[in-house]
């Protein structure tokens, strides 16, 4: 019914437990999703992950049949300080979500582009040298679980948060295997341009999140939790600059949406997946 490379993102249906939001998008006619592992947005993955854990919830996934295309997960603050304690703990979350990611066969884990909030600790040079160190360091790990790293990035709320300064980030990221998402509504969010990021990242952006978004006014933050259609953002353009770019990767609706009533939802995404079939 929809594309076979277009999927939706358990954050979609957040407000479900995990076993009920896969059976709404697999009575949707999804095959392929993603998971959110975000603490704060989706806890569809506890944030405390145990191997207890990790097995319950890629049970779970297995039970539904869903293929699984990406885990969305946050290992906290890339760019903070960290002690010793810290970043011992940084690394069991990490190898926990990895290990989520090789068992419900995802093709990669997704981490953010530094922490919440566009201030960054040291320098924003700094700042993203360390972001770039920590994600490299992550792809590493990844590839010893036989999946890949991507960052999200830029992200409207997070360090790197317009386009700017997701070119800092990929430019030291540059050989290093870490793939970019690219997600519309923070783009527009931030005043960008879905066409210019494609132009800049092409070659690098491995997954495309949907929603829809309104840019910042001088009195207006931007708003990135839209459905489709109710923003600015020009998906026509941007997939056909992805489709002329020569983008195979996947799509993933991440209809984290507030214009919506959680009874409305189902209906909402399944018309924004034919909108979006359509144009890929």
């Amino acid at each position: 019914m929809f594309h076979l490379r277009l999927g939706c993102s358990s954050i979609s249906f957040r407000h479900q437990d995990l076993a009920t939001a896969l059976r709404t998008m697999s009575g949707l006619g999804f095959e392929e999703i993603d998971l959110g592992a975000l603490p704060g947005v989706c806890d569809h993955v506890p944030y405390v992950l145990d191997a207890e854990a990790v097995e319950s919830v890629a049970a779970v996934v297995r039970e539904s049949g869903l293929r699984v295309r990406s885990v969305n997960g946050d290992v906290g603050d890339l760019n903070a300080t960290l002690d010793a304690g810290t970043r011992q703990e940084r690394e069991r979350h990490l190898d926990m979500l990895l290990t989520l990611a090789a068992k419900t066969g995802a093709k990669a884990l997704v981490l953010p582009c530094g922490a919440i909030g566009h201030e960054p600790v040291r320098s924003l040079e700094e700042d993203i040298d360390t972001v770039a160190a920590q994600l490299i360091h992550a792809a590493g790990r990844a590839a010893e679980f036989g999946v890949e790293l991507w960052t999200e990035s830029l992200h409207y709320y997070r360090l790197c948060w317009n386009t700017e300064r997701a070119q800092l980030l990929a430019d030291r990221l540059d050989g290093s295997g870490v793939g970019i998402v690219m997600d519309f509504s923070h783009i527009v969010a931030s005043g960008g341009d879905p066409v210019d990021f494609v132009s800049r990242f092409a070659g690098r952006i491995k997954h495309v999140h949907l929603r829809d978004a309104v840019p910042a006014t001088a009195t207006e933050p931007g708003n990135i939790n839209l459905s489709i259609g109710n923003g600015q953002a020009d998906f026509g353009s941007g997939l056909a600059a992805l489709r002329d770019a020569g983008y195979t990767g996947h799509f993933s609706l991440e209809l984290e949406t507030r214009d919506v009533t959680h009874d409305e939802r189902p209906a909402a995404t399944a018309k924004a997946a034919s909108f979006i079939t359509d144009l890929i």
